[in-house]
Order: structure tokens, then C-alpha cells, then sequence
């Protein structure tokens, strides 16, 4: 399920590591790397596929199984029926549940996990309402008993990496989130506690790359490798893909695209509050807000829920609601004519509860916008990730760090 990347890439890597300096135990380490690396995006395979795929021989394809096999790493999981007499081929294929990692989506209101295995198969899923004015020290020791009771449930009675996805800027250098009086303490005190009580390495990411992540490895961008993932939700952010690689600027705040200053609000946006930049146009109180302007019901708090509800509200009600679609369409193109003329990305991916609710109704309107303030030929899509961005990011970024701590050299 997570092939996309690696599988475009296995036959060049494959020439590459066919050197013929590399020492003889150089050679062993590359070539098993190598073959945990097929088996994880095609699944279980033969010997035989394995010596056609890597371009080994017989006998080192029979050593490298031996050895991955002694360190558990891969098992028969079936047999392969072959058009030729005598025994079927034995299928090998990744051990699955030698480790067990989770993400984490701390949001201002919920706590959400996902455990899932080696090969970053979901096991379990749960979430934690946050209401507000909850003590937060309250928060922080329920949130990490649904971590531990989560992975409990599932089996999981160690975990390897867990990857934590949350609102705001990453620090490069200290890897913690920087504070923001905008966002509750507790999201940082959260992860600095799982840190310290489970000893497992913890990653750090703001939640929108994270759901870049996922949209790379699993949703509409996995046929290329430059995009924008424009989150439009309860807040407004943007994640960068260039080239393949996710790029997070220098203080980590690339794509904190809220502050934008742009045409259509009164004032201008300052260091410490985005309401009078883009998130003032397109955040989920704005929707609301843009909503009853034109004679649609929306529920009392302005929240991404309710934002989203309006917006899915908008499409099920036909001709009646086109002017509030449109002029939503045309604030979401504003902004995201202004990335693109600095990026250049080709591709922008809305996401975010009010991304996903306009689903191609709200995409085609901004394609259309954008191809009026832009010169610049963009795709824009929906996200195509099923089951939380968010979370399906963490868990890819977890699953990719306990793979190549396990997936090492095994001598």
C-alpha cells in the first residue's frame, strides 16, 4: 500500500548497488536492504522473483533469505504455484508484527492515535474529545493512557516510533513546538510526555505536512513529486513539496500561508494574529460567516465541523447556493494564486474538512479562478487520502523510521 516512491526507483537502485568495489560484507548489507525494501512495497515474492528483481545470483539470493530470515525479519507467508512440476515456491514476506508504531493528531479539540504494523497497516484507531477549559494537565495524562490503552488493545504491547502530528511551528533545532499564544501549551507539554515516559523515539511534525506526507505516499500527489497541499479547516495552512522532498523553511513555518496578506480584508495581519490575512477569507469562521451572508443556515460555533457542514450543505442545495460556492471558490483561489506565483508547484491538493466537504464541486470552481489570476498552468485537486490525513501521515513517517532502523545492515 505504501509502494508508490520506492517501486518507480527498485530497478535503479538495483544497478547502483551492483558495484563491484564494494567489499564482499558491503555487498550482503546493501542487497539485504535491498530486498526488505521490495518485499515492503510488492509484497510477498519467491526466491526466484527476488533473483529476477535484484539481479543476484541463485545462491545469494538463497544466503540473503537464510539471513533474513535468522533475524526475523521476514517468514513464509504461502506458496506460489508455478507452471512447472515439483514442490510450489515458497512466498517470503516482512514480519509484519515484529514492530508496531503509532501517530498521534493532537488537535485544539481532540487527541486522535492510530497504531499500525511494520508494513503501516492500521490495527487501531481511537480518539479523545477536548472540551474546552479542560484542565491541561488533565489532557496530557488522558491523552497518553489513550496511546497506552490504544496500543494494549491492539496487541501492540511495545512500540517502536511514534510520530506526532500538531498545529503550529516545529522548531529545527530544539524539535519542539515552538510557543504560540494562539495554541493551548498542552500540545507541547503532550508530546515532550510521551518522550519521556514511553523511551521510544518521537517524531515531531505540523500536522499540515504531515498530511502532505500521507497525500504523497497514498492519496492525489503520488504521481508527482512537486505540490502544494493548501489545509483550509478550523485554521489555514499549506504545506510545500519540492521535488519530492518536503521543505519546511528555516524556522520551520514554510507554508504558514494564514498570514498571507491579501485584497478583501479590512486590515493587514501582524506577527501574532492571521485574522486580517488569508485565514481571515477562508478559515472555518469566515465560511460561516460568508455562509449566512447569503441566506444559508450554519450551526453556532464556527467551527471546521460546521464550516464543512455548510459547504456540503451549499453543494447538496444546487443553483440556490452557486453564488456563496463561488465566492468561497474565488477567496480559495486568491491564495492559492499567490503560492503559486512564488512556487511554481503545478499541483495544489485542498485538504482540511472544508477542502475535503467542497470535493470536485469546490475544486473545478478554483481551477477555474486560478486560471484567471494566474498564468501558471495548476492541477487543483482533492485529497484522495481515506481516514484522516493527519494521522495517515504520522503513521507513514513512523513506519519509514522503524523500517530503516530495523531494515539496517544484519551482517
Amino acid at each position: 500500500m505504501f509502494a508508490g516512491v520506492w517501486k518507480d526507483r527498485r530497478m535503479t537502485a538495483t544497478r547502483a548497488h551492483s558495484g563491484r568495489n564494494a567489499s564482499p560484507r558491503t555487498a550482503r548489507e546493501i542487497n539485504d536492504r535491498l530486498a526488505l525494501r521490495l518485499l515492503q512495497a510488492e509484497g510477498p515474492l519467491t526466491a526466484a522473483q527476488l533473483k529476477e528483481l535484484t539481479g543476484m545470483s541463485r545462491p545469494s539470493v538463497a544466503d540473503l533469505v537464510e539471513r533474513l530470515q535468522d533475524s526475523g525479519l521476514i517468514e513464509v507467508v504461502g506458496e506460489a504455484g508455478e507452471a512447472r512440476r515439483g514442490p510450489n515456491a515458497r512466498l517470503y514476506g516482512i514480519v509484519a508484527d515484529r514492530a508496531y508504531v503509532a501517530g498521534l493528531d493532537v488537535r485544539i479539540e481532540s487527541v486522535g492515535v492510530e497504531i499500525a504494523d511494520l508494513l503501516g497497516r492500521t490495527v487501531a484507531r481511537a480518539a479523545l474529545p477536548v472540551a474546552p477549559g479542560t484542565d491541561a494537565a488533565r489532557i496530557v495524562e488522558d491523552g497518553i493512557e489513550l496511546l497506552r490503552a490504544t496500543a494494549r488493545g491492539a496487541g501492540a504491547t511495545a512500540l517502536h516510533t511514534v510520530a506526532c502530528g500538531a498545529p503550529g511551528l516545529v522548531d529545527p533545532v530544539t524539535g519542539r513546538l515552538s510557543s504560540s499564544g494562539a495554541l493551548p501549551a498542552w500540545h507541547g507539554d503532550l508530546v515532550d510526555e510521551v518522550r519521556a515516559r514511553l523511551g521510544v523515539p518521537v517524531l515531531l511534525e505540523n500536522e499540515v505536512n504531515l498530511a502532505a506526507v500521507a497525500e504523497q505516499r497514498l492519496g492525489a500527489a503520488q504521481d508527482g513529486d512537486t505540490f502544494v497541499l493548501l489545509w483550509l479547516g478550523g485554521g489555514v495552512g499549506a504545506a510545500v513539496v519540492l521535488d519530492g522532498r518536503l521543505r519546511r523553511g528555516a524556522s520551520g513555518g514554510a507554508g504558514e500561508v494564514g498570514f498571507l496578506p491579501l485584497p478583501g480584508t479590512t486590515r493587514l495581519p501582524t506577527a501574532t494574529d492571521c485574522d486580517d490575512g488569508y485565514h481571515g477569507l477562508v478559515g472555518s469562521r469566515a465560511v460561516c460567516t460568508l455562509a449566512r451572508a447569503h441566506g444559508l443556515p450554519t450551526g453556532p460555533t464556527p467551527d471546521a465541523a460546521t464550516a464543512a457542514r455548510a459547504v456540503r450543505d451549499a453543494i447538496a442545495a444546487g443553483p440556490a447556493a452557486d453564488a456563496f460556492l463561488e465566492e468561497l471558490a474565488s477567496r480559495i483561489a486568491l491564495g492559492a494564486a499567490a503560492i503559486c506565483a512564488v512556487l511554481d508547484p503545478g499541483r495544489v491538493v485542498l485538504a482540511g474538512e472544508v477542502g475535503q466537504a467542497g470535493g470536485d464541486a469546490i475544486a473545478e470552481r478554483v481551477a477555474d479562478h486560478l486560471a484567471r489570476l494566474s498564468p501558471l498552468p495548476t492541477l487543483v485537486q482533492v485529497s484522495a487520502v481515506e481516514g484522516g490525513a493527519v494521522l495517515r501521515g504520522a503513521v507513514v513517517s513512523a513506519m519509514d523510521a522503524a523500517q530503516e532502523a530495523l531494515f539496517a545492515p544484519t551482517g
